[in-house]
């Protein structure tokens, strides 16, 4: 007896070796109420969030100039001019900033002058119109620091972007399929292209930040050597203070995040079509609504934790801060009293204070977020990387638009971390004209040889030649345009119909109309263009004002409908009518099988329903990764092995059964 008839006449399972105990009476529908936050898994989106608060001061700032230097040159390839503009805009806006600072002192020094006051305020008015020129100077080059960036941020982005989803789309199947990269690349998206935009501006009051510090200390030397120790005096604690309230601020970040993250799984239950008839035929409503009530009073109460724990904390760093203000001070009055410092430059010296104060509370907080923002930038420039080494092979050989053959030769194929082989030594040649059947359980090994074929998949042993040549010597972008596959779960695209079925070619706007009918007659996708409001220009997605939304049948009849008009040496379906009605699914396959539209096409069709491949030149049986059988559909019926199982096992659900017998009492 075949393996097939073995496993079907097995009967169901026995009873477990170990009783299963009655669960408890009652049980959270989460994690435990003082564990919520520390319970969730960290997705693949939040690795980075909440990283400046764990950071130490000294990584923060060792790590400013690697971050200034990247986006510099992210900057410098996105728009020199803008990117120069910027720079020196910068640096001129800053020396206009120090300048204003002094020419302030020399307004002073000429107002505390000996003499009447109309004097005084005549000599200071020179000094004045200076600081209204400084000063108004300053607002220019601040303006035109705007406007560059303003111009180079966009371009960042849009450059990313497109060389991010320019890469990512053409990287080889299997590292789309690793769950790994599926996390690195969604992250990469969704945070990293984010926050590329937002770090330049950020790298921009970072830099003001720092020249406004560097400057007030240049004022202060001038003034006196000895007020240096006393900006130090002056900021230290508001800085500390300022670091203190950044690394909490981050932190409560992610705990708040955490919590917000299971309140939006009670959200999405609440609201998602596909739920809404099971919640309201289980009335189950209330007990989801209860649980959302919960948490979302848990997420207000970290709330006001968290805004009193912020407002205390400010406390203590104006305290803290008021104090060594109040120390700088004092040492600023004795420097008066000892005459070590004229009075004008003692009021200077408190404008420059005051301002060096503002610059490092400024300077802390935006270096925080440059700190945390770089790390998901430089997972999207990793991620970049990365893919340039997993692109399909760009080879001169041209695949060719017509096949005589296509020989698999001892093709072996493994996934990433399993241990048993997809494919263990497949061999078949395929002929121009043929029509070939993939069938066997799932897990066969069926859609990874049709991958395989379609050059998706490169064989980790043996060969796969079209004409005789390898197609690992051909560029791979160009085997992909001759062939078509049709899947049972196919895209659907939210275009119109026209474009839904011209997409497999490179455009959505260009097609072949006489092409296009035909290829829609054939699958039997006409009728359904026809029932829609615009018929071809009718947008199939309900996210559109008058788009439709079409049954998984009419999908799948579009889908068949666009591999036919991709005109394709090659066809392949993979269970193409799974969600057909047996009419459609009948039209389909004398379409596909018999009413083809290019006769030296290799169809190949993977299907669990064997009615369907009977008229198939050669069916390939599959069985944990090898080929057990082949031949057509009376020779292998002929044969009884596992194809006859199968094919009358299907059979006989279809044929009546007799009346069972009733037992007499």
């Amino acid at each position: 007896m075949s393996e097939f008839a073995e496993g079907a006449s097995q009967g169901v399972p026995g009873p477990r070796h170990a009783p299963l105990p009655p669960p408890p009476a009652e049980v959270t529908a989460g994690p435990a109420d003082d564990n919520l936050t520390d319970e969730l898994e960290e997705t693949y989106w939040s690795v980075h969030d909440g990283a400046a608060a764990s950071a130490t001061v000294r990584q923060v700032l060792a790590g400013l100039p690697r971050i200034t230097g990247l986006i510099g040159r992210l900057a410098w390839r996105a728009d020199r001019r803008a990117a120069l503009c910027v720079l020196l805009c910068q640096l001129a806006s800053a020396a206009m900033s120090a300048l204003g600072l002094i020419a302030g002192v020399t307004v002073l020094q000429h107002l505390f002058a000996a003499g009447p006051t109309a004097d005084r305020v005549r000599a200071a008015l020179p000094q004045i119109l200076l600081v209204v020129g400084l000063l108004s100077a300053r607002a220019v080059l601040e303006a035109a620091v705007a406007v560059a960036q303003a111009r180079v941020t966009p371009k960042i982005r849009t450059a990313l972007e497109c060389e991010f989803l320019e890469l990512t789309a053409h990287v080889r199947l299997e590292a789309v399929e690793d769950p790994d990269w599926h996390d690195e690349v969604h992250r990469a998206n969704d945070r990293g292209l984010f926050y590329a935009r937002q770090i330049v501006g950020q790298v921009v009051s970072l830099a003001a930040a720092a020249l406004a510090l560097a400057g007030t200390a240049g004022v202060l030397s001038v003034l006196h050597p000895a007020l240096l120790p006393l900006l130090l005096l002056s900021v230290l604690p508001v800085g500390v203070a300022a670091v203190r309230s950044a690394r909490d601020r981050f932190g409560s970040f992610k705990r708040w995040n955490a919590l917000q993250r299971r309140v939006r799984v009670f959200s999405w239950l609440l609201l998602d079509v596909d739920a809404a008839a099971e919640l309201r035929s289980d009335t189950a409503q209330d007990a989801l609504l209860a649980e959302h009530r919960r948490l979302t009073v848990k997420i207000a109460e970290e709330d006001t934790r968290l805004g009193v724990h912020a407002a205390l904390l400010n406390l203590a760093g104006r305290a803290v801060g008021g104090l060594g203000t109040g120390i700088t001070y004092a040492a600023l009055a004795g420097m008066l009293i000892a005459g070590w410092l004229p009075l004008a430059s003692g009021a200077g010296a408190v404008l420059a204070i005051q301002a060096g104060q503002a610059a490092l509370t400024r300077l802390v907080d935006v270096a925080h977020l440059v700190y945390e923002q770089a790390l998901w930038v430089s997972d999207l420039l990793a991620v970049q990387e990365r893919s340039r080494g997993l692109l399909p092979a760009r080879g001169e050989i041209q695949a060719p638009a017509a096949v005589g053959t296509i020989t698999l030769d001892d093709v072996h194929f493994r996934y990433a971390g399993k241990d048993t082989p997809a494919l263990d030594g497949i061999s078949m040649t395929l002929t121009a004209g043929q029509k070939v059947a993939f069938v066997g359980l799932n897990g066969s090994g069926k859609s990874t040889c049709a991958k395989v074929l379609a050059g998706l998949y490169e064989p980790g042993r043996g060969t796969v030649r079209w004409d005789g040549v390898d197609v690992r010597d051909m560029d791979a972008a160009s085997l992909h345009r001759q062939v078509a596959c049709v899947l049972q779960e196919p895209v659907r695209y939210p275009f119109s119909a026209l474009s839904n079925i011209i997409a497999g070619t490179g455009t959505l706007t260009t097609a072949d109309p006489d092409r296009v009918l035909a290829a829609a007659r054939a699958a039997g996708a006409d009728g359904v263009v026809a029932e829609l409001p615009h018929t071809w220009t009718t947008l199939l997605s309900k996210r559109f004002k008058g788009g439709q939304q079409l049954s998984g049948g009419q999908w799948a009849k579009i889908a068949v409908a666009r591999g036919q008009y991709q005109n394709a040496p090659l066809l392949l379906l993979d269970e193409p009518t799974a969600s057909m009605d047996p009419p459609a699914e009948h039209a389909v396959y004398e379409a596909v099988l018999r009413g083809r539209l290019r006769e030296d096409q290799i169809t190949v069709l993977i299907s669990h329903r064997l009615a369907s491949v009977v008229d198939c030149d050669t069916i390939y049986v599959f069985d944990r990764g090898r080929i057990t059988e082949s031949g057509s559909h009376d020779a292998l019926m002929a044969r009884r092995g596992v194809y006859a199982d199968m094919f009358t096992l299907q059979a006989d659900g279809y044929r009546p059964r007799s009346p069972r017998t009733k037992a007499v009492p």
